[in-house]
C-alpha cells in the first residue's frame, strides 16, 4: 500500500452491532474511483460482493478469498477476506472490518497487520467495536474516530423455557451436538428449526437461512457463527451455555462476546431481545447493564506476528517468525497453524534437503499456509503438505493432475450423515483453496471448477439432511419404544447417552443427567426409558469399582474422587479429621443398596490411602502414651502432625524424661516454636495433610508449596489455619516449613548469647529466601535491629507466632545489652532451652 500522503484520511467507525458501519464503508468506497474492503468471513465476503454487484455490475467488481477469485479485468472493487486481501495493488480506497479481531488468539495478528499497514490512497477505514478505540488511537495515532449508535434498543428479557421461546427467535449453542439436540426437541415441539454452523458452506448456510427468512421455520439454532454478518429477522436471542471451548480450553463468555451475538436480535430499526433458557442461570445484573448500555472494556493489547519475513533459509525464516512485537500493546502470536506446520515440516530431512534456496524455502512457506479446514489432527495436516511441497519441488513445478484429481474424486459422494458431509466439505474447502493457486496446478480453472462442483454438491447434500433431520422427520424413534421392555441405549465416548438412536443426556460415573432441553412430554418419556435402561449399566458399574484395585481411582486436591475420568464421590467432614467421610452425589438411577456399596468401598479406598501416609500419627494412638504425653499426642492429631509449641505449653511443662523419651522414640519432637513430627512434612504427607484439611473445613483450592521447597509465596486464598494444619508457618507474604523454623530460631539463639549480632548470610540460605525475607522470619521470632550498626538482639520474650506488622516493639533492657541471659531470668530466650531434652 502507498505510504500515507497528505492528503489521506483515515477513520475508524467505532460502535456496537446494527449501527451500519458496513453500510457506511460500501457508500465511502463507492464515492471513490477504485476500493477494497477486507471481511473476517468468507461468507461477508460473497454477501457484500454481491450487495456491490447490483450496483455497479459484475464486470467492475472482484471477489477474492482463499477458496474464490471472481476477478474482471475491469475490476474496480475488490471484496475481500482479510487474509486475502492483495495489499500490492493501489485502491483509492480500503476498509477492513471487525477490526476487533486484532485481539482474537487464533487470526488476530492479521487484522492487526491490516491495521499497520494496509491503507487506502485517499481514505482508509477501520469498522469494528469501540473496544478497539484506545489501541487505535496508539498504533495509528493520525485516526480520527467516529462514534456510530445503534439504530434499534436491545433489552434483556430473562430466562425463558425452550417451549416459551417466541417465534423468530435464535438459540446460540456452542457445540454441534448441543445444537443438534436444541433442533431435535424444536423439531418435536414447534416445527422445526433451521441450521447455522461455523463448519457449514457459504452454499449450506445461506440455503438454512433462505428457510428461515422465508418463513418455513420460525426458529434458528446456531453457534456463534452468527454473530458476525449475518443479517436476518431475529427479534430474541437465546443462550443456551455461557460457556465455550475456544479452541484452547472452556471459559465462560466474554461481555462483548454475548453482545456480539445478542446484538443479532433487532436489525435496523426494530427493537430486539436477548436472555437465557430457564434451564442456564441467568446473566448477571453487571452483565445485563453493560450490554444494554454498550459499556465493555477497552481492548489492552492484540496479536501480532512480523510480516517482514526473510528467506534466505529454514531457520532465517523461524527466526522471523519469533521475532519479538515492536509496542507493548502488541502481543507475539504463538505458533499459528502455519507456523507450526513450518516446524513440524522443517524437521523433516527430505524437506529440509529440498528448501535449500530462497525460492524454495518461499515455496515451503507458501504450502504451510494452505489452511486446514478439516481440523484434524496435526500430523494428518501435515502429511498432506509434505506430499504438496514434493511434488512441486520436481522438474516442472506443478501438482500432478492425477494425484489431483485422485484426491478430488474421492471426496465425490453425497453419501453419509451430516458429520461426514461436513467433513467432506472441510476437506474440498482445502483444495479449492488449493485450485486457486494457478502456478501449482497445468489448467488451474478446470480445477477451480471441478472442486466447486463437488463443494456445492455436498452442500446441497448437506441442506436436504439437515432439513429431514430437524424439520421434516417425526418422532418415530420414541413411538416405537413405547411399551418395550428393554430399550436400545448407547453410550458413546463422550458418555452421551442415546435411546432409540435419541440423544437423552449424559451417564457420567453414577449420575445421568437427561437432556436439559427434554422439554415436553416426548422428553420426559424419553428420559424416563433411559433411566430405566441405565439400572443394568448402574449395577455393573458398581461391581467393576469393587473390583477394580485402588491405583484405579485418583483423589485429587480438590477432595473429589474420580473412577474411569469421572467424579463419583468427594470428601466431605467426618467425625475425625483423620477419617473424612465419603460424599456419593445424587442419583435417580442409584439405589440405596448400591449406594452403601459405593460408600463403602471408597471408605475403604481412603482408610488405605490415609494409613499409608499418616502412619506415624497413627502409631501415636497405640504407643501406650499416659499422662501429658497422651495430651501432646492428641493436639499432634488434632494439628495433624504439628502444633505450636506455645499451644501445648502446659503440657510440655508436665512431660518427665520418660514422657519425652517416648515421644522422641515415636518420631515426635519438641522444638523451640513448634512440636512436630519430621516424617509428616515430606512431600506426599504434606499433600495428604491439605487433602485432610479441605475436607475437614468443606473448602477447596488450598494446596501446599510445591514439593522440596522449605519456603514460598503464600497464596493469599489459604487461611493461616491451613498452612499450620500441613506443616508451615506464615510470615509476612511467605510461608516456611515448622522444621527450618525450628532450627534458625535456635542459631539465632545461639548468636544472641554473645550480644547483639549480625544476621549470617547462612540463615537466609537455610530459609531458602533472600536475605531481605530473612529479615522478616528474624523479627517474627522475636528479633530487632538495633543501633546505628543495624545488628540484631532479642527483644521481647514471645508468647507466640505473630506476623511481620502485627507485632507490638518492645524495648527489653536496650541499656543492658551486655547483661547475662542466665536461665535464672525468665526474660531470657534461653529459658526455653531448659525444656529441651535430647535422649540418652
Amino acid at each position: 500500500m502507498a505510504l500515507l500522503d497528505q492528503g489521506q484520511r483515515i477513520s475508524a467507525v467505532l460502535g456496537p452491532t446494527n449501527t451500519g458501519k458496513t453500510y457506511l464503508a460500501i457508500e465511502r468506497m463507492l464515492g471513490h474511483r477504485t476500493g477494497m474492503m477486507g471481511f473476517p468471513l468468507r461468507l461477508l465476503a460473497r454477501e457484500n460482493y454481491d450487495r456491490v454487484v447490483r450496483v455497479v455490475g459484475a464486470r467492475h467488481v472482484a471477489l477474492v478469498t482463499g477458496e474464490e477469485k471472481i476477478i474482471p479485468p475491469t475490476a474496480r472493487y475488490f471484496l475481500c477476506t482479510v487474509e486475502s486481501m492483495p495489499l500490492d495493488r493501489p485502491v483509492e480506497f480500503l476498509a477492513v472490518d471487525e477490526i476487533q479481531l486484532c485481539a482474537d488468539q487464533e487470526r488476530g495478528y492479521m487484522f492487526t497487520d491490516r491495521l499497520l499497514h494496509a491503507r487506502g490512497m485517499s481514505e482508509t477505514m477501520f469498522l469494528g467495536a469501540d473496544t478497539m478505540r484506545s489501541i487505535i488511537r496508539t498504533l495509528v495515532p493520525d485516526a480520527e474516530f467516529i462514534a456510530r449508535p445503534r439504530f434499534s434498543k436491545l433489552s434483556y428479557a430473562g430466562q425463558k423455557k425452550l417451549s416459551r421461546i417466541q417465534r423468530r427467535s435464535a438459540v446460540v449453542a456452542f457445540t454441534a451436538n448441543d445444537v443438534y439436540a436444541i433442533a431435535e426437541q424444536i423439531r418435536r415441539h414447534r416445527g422445526g428449526a433451521a441450521i447455522v454452523l461455523g463448519a457449514l458452506s457459504p452454499r449450506t448456510r445461506n440455503a438454512q437461512v433462505a428457510m428461515y427468512q422465508a418463513g418455513e421455520v420460525d426458529f434458528l439454532v446456531a453457534t456463534d457463527a452468527i454473530g458476525m454478518g449475518l443479517n436476518m429477522d431475529i427479534n430474541h436471542v437465546a443462550f443456551w451455555r455461557h460457556i465455550k471451548f475456544d479452541g484452547y480450553r472452556n471459559r465462560n463468555l466474554t461481555i462483548q462476546e454475548i453482545a456480539q451475538i445478542a446484538g443479532r436480535a433487532g436489525r435496523h430499526m426494530s427493537d430486539g431481545t436477548f436472555g437465557t433458557l430457564a434451564e442456564q442461570s441467568a446473566f448477571p445484573p453487571e452483565v445485563v447493564e453493560a450490554i444494554e448500555e454498550h459499556r465493555f472494556d477497552r481492548v489492552r493489547a492484540v496479536w501480532w506476528r512480523n510480516a517482514e519475513l526473510q528467506f534466505k533459509s529454514i531457520k532465517t525464516l523461524l527466526n522471523g517468525l519469533d521475532s519479538p512485537p515492536p509496542d507493548p500493546v502488541l502481543m507475539r502470536t504463538q505458533d499459528a497453524q502455519d507456523h507450526a506446520a513450518l516446524k513440524s515440516l522443517s524437521g523433516d530431512e527430505t524437506i529440509a534437503a529440498l528448501a535449500q534456496t530462497p525460492d524454495t524455502v518461499r515455496l515451503l512457506w507458501e504450502v504451510c499456509q494452505i489452511p486446514d479446514f478439516r481440523k484434524t489432527m496435526p500430523e494428518v495436516h501435515v502429511r498432506l503438505l509434505t506430499r504438496i511441497f514434493r511434488h512441486l519441488c520436481r522438474q516442472d513445478g506443478t501438482l500432478p493432475a492425477d494425484w489431483v484429481a485422485a484426491q478430488l474424486t474421492q471426496l465425490e459422494r453425497t453419501d453419509g450423515d451430516i458429520d461426514t458431509l461436513m467433513a467432506r466439505i472441510a476437506h474440498i474447502r482445502t483444495w479449492t483453496y488449493i485450485s486457486h493457486r494457478v502456478d501449482w496446478l497445468e489448467d488451474s480453472v478446470h480445477w477451480q471448477e471441478r472442486a466447486r462442483g463437488i463443494e456445492d454438491q455436498l452442500s446441497d447434500a448437506l441442506h436436504e439432511r439437515l432439513t429431514q433431520r430437524f424439520v421434516d422427520r417425526r418422532s418415530a424413534a420414541l413411538v416405537r419404544s413405547r411399551g418395550k421392555e428393554h430399550l436400545v441405549v448407547d453410550i458413546d465416548q463422550d458418555k452421551v447417552v442415546y435411546v432409540e438412536g435419541e440423544h437423552v443426556g449424559r451417564l457420567d460415573g453414577l449420575c445421568f443427567s437427561a437432556d436439559a432441553d427434554g422439554s415436553g412430554v416426548t422428553g420426559r418419556q424419553i428420559a424416563a426409558a433411559a433411566k430405566r435402561a441405565l439400572v443394568g449399566e448402574i449395577r455393573r458399574r458398581v461391581e467393576a469399582m469393587e473390583n477394580d484395585p485402588d491405583d484405579a481411582f485418583d483423589v485429587t486436591e480438590e477432595g473429589s474422587i474420580r473412577w474411569q475420568d469421572s467424579l463419583v464421590a468427594r470428601l466431605a467432614r467426618g467425625g475425625d479429621v483423620l477419617c473424612p467421610h465419603i460424599e456419593v452425589p445424587a442419583s435417580d438411577i442409584l439405589p440405596v443398596a448400591l449406594r452403601q456399596r459405593v460408600t463403602a468401598r471408597l471408605q475403604a479406598l481412603l482408610g488405605r490411602m490415609v494409613g499409608s501416609v499418616m502412619v506415624p500419627l497413627m502409631r501415636l494412638d497405640q504407643a501406650g502414651l499416659q499422662g501429658a504425653a497422651r495430651g501432646v499426642a492428641f493436639q499432634l492429631r488434632e494439628g495433624l502432625g504439628s502444633v505450636l509449641r506455645a499451644s501445648a505449653q502446659q503440657q510440655i511443662a508436665a512431660l518427665s524424661a520418660s514422657d519425652r523419651k517416648a515421644l522422641w522414640a515415636n518420631g515426635v519432637r519438641i522444638g523451640v516454636e513448634t512440636i512436630f513430627m519430621p516424617a509428616l512434612l515430606k512431600p506426599k504427607a504434606l499433600r495428604m495433610r491439605a487433602l485432610l484439611w479441605n475436607a475437614s473445613h468443606q473448602v477447596s483450592g488450598c494446596t501446599p508449596p510445591a514439593p522440596g521447597l522449605v519456603s514460598a509465596i503464600r497464596d493469599q486464598k489459604a487461611p493461616d489455619e491451613f498452612y499450620a494444619a500441613i506443616g508451615y508457618r506464615v510470615i509476612s507474604d511467605r510461608v516456611v516449613r515448622i522444621d527450618i523454623v525450628d532450627r534458625v530460631a535456635l542459631s539465632l539463639m545461639e548468636l544472641s548469647r554473645k550480644g547483639p549480632f549480625e544476621l549470617p548470610r547462612e540463615v537466609a540460605a537455610m530459609l531458602g529466601m533472600g536475605n531481605d525475607q530473612a529479615v522478616l522470619v528474624a523479627a517474627a521470632l522475636g528479633y530487632e535491629r538495633s543501633g546505628d550498626e543495624g545488628l540484631f538482639e532479642r527483644v521481647r520474650r514471645r508468647h507466640g507466632p505473630r506476623h511481620e506488622g502485627k507485632q507490638t516493639r518492645q524495648h527489653l533492657g536496650r541499656k543492658n545489652k551486655g547483661r547475662s541471659s542466665g536461665t535464672g531470668d525468665p526474660n531470657s530466650p534461653f529459658a526455653r532451652l531448659a525444656d529441651l531434652r535430647l535422649p540418652s
